[in-house]
């Protein structure tokens, strides 16, 4: 076991090969469920969760749709149109409405949260996209323009989840914002301005720029993941597939590790330190993030190519994957796995 761990820890990412029955006695996630959804081209987005109605939704980005699924057994149970380009989804326990974002003309909505019919848009910039939900303030935090909808900037938005009512907003010199991270306990917002290479840090109450910090060891930094306790940010790229680490508090990077290529999503368990980091080219990245100065990718989970976006649900012991067939004829499926 010894030369095995030796190798895994100082082998580079590429040549990175362990035996499968090393890799099945020591994973810390088991696949449970495989769900085909035949017939689906592109990319999906973004999952949220519905406790109240046990179902888990996904954001069928280049389908148009929402699709809908029974939390508990992954079944797929219906499939809502209406949409342009839906990216993410705001669930609320006890709340009436969900709120979707949509990069085309449809926009944002908020929807009946049991048959998502819509019942009003949400008056947001063009280009609505990835959000972020602070639940102590009810405030949804909505990046809008960017390149995607021929705007040379891009916008951070904060919205009120009950009415659609837009609390404020920071434009970005930036063509290309991606995904943000903050935590209830502190104040700032830190937000992957992927154009310049840079995070930017913010005061979410007020929307003020704090700071703006490099991301020098990778470029299309996307998406970030925030550990106040160790101050960290773990920011993936994809230019390599990169996991830069960097002090949350000075913006100075501290550590990098290999990350999977085309990956959407990173997802951060606090409780067993394990950051995970789905990517398109077919595997799954599983780091330890014990040592703050030395981040350890622990596992390389085969998957399936496509499968780029996940959610994490550490008090049920789920991750799932969306498997996005792309441009291809590949079959699209939800994979679920049980998280040790």
């Amino acid at each position: 076991m010894s030369v095995i761990r030796t190798v895994f820890l100082t082998a580079s990412l590429a040549t990175l090969v362990l035996p499968a029955s090393f890799a099945q006695e020591t994973s810390s996630v088991k696949l449970i469920h495989s769900v085909n959804l035949p017939g689906y081209t592109g990319d999906f987005d973004h999952f949220a969760v519905d406790y109240d109605r046990n179902r888990l939704l996904l954001a069928a980005e280049d389908h148009g749709t929402l699709e809908v699924f029974d939390l508990t057994t992954s079944a797929h149970l219906r499939t809502v149109s209406g949409f342009g380009n839906p990216h993410s989804i705001l669930v609320r326990k006890g709340s009436p409405t969900v709120l979707i974002t949509d990069s085309e003309k449809q926009g944002a909505t908020l929807r009946d949260a049991v048959n998502y019919t819509k019942k009003s848009a949400v008056g947001l910039a063009p280009g609505s996209d990835t959000s972020k939900y602070d639940a102590i303030s009810n405030t949804l935090y909505v990046v809008t323009g960017g390149k995607d909808v021929g705007l040379k900037t891009a916008n951070l938005e904060a919205v009120n989840p009950d009415s659609g009512t837009i609390l404020g907003k920071v434009i970005f010199q930036d063509n290309h914002v991606e995904a943000m991270a903050f935590v209830d306990d502190d104040p700032r917002l830190f937000i992957n301005l992927t154009q310049t290479n840079q995070l930017a840090v913010l005061d979410r109450a007020t929307l003020k720029v704090l700071s703006t910090w490099p991301v020098p060891p990778a470029k299309q930094n996307a998406m970030v993941a925030f550990d106040p306790a160790q101050h960290r940010l773990y920011v993936v790229c994809r230019d390599p597939g990169m996991v830069v680490v960097m002090n949350s508090d000075t913006g100075a990077v501290v550590g990098t590790q290999p990350a999977p290529l085309r990956s959407d999503e990173v997802q951060y368990d606090a409780a067993t330190k394990r950051l995970y980091v789905p990517g398109g080219e077919g595997y799954m990245g599983i780091y330890d993030t014990s040592d703050p100065d030395h981040l350890k990718m622990t596992e390389k989970v085969t998957t399936a190519p496509g499968a780029k976006t996940g959610l994490l649900i550490p008090s049920a012991n789920r991750l799932f994957l969306a498997v996005s067939p792309g441009e291809s004829k590949a079959m699209a499926k939800i994979l679920t796995y049980e998280v040790k």
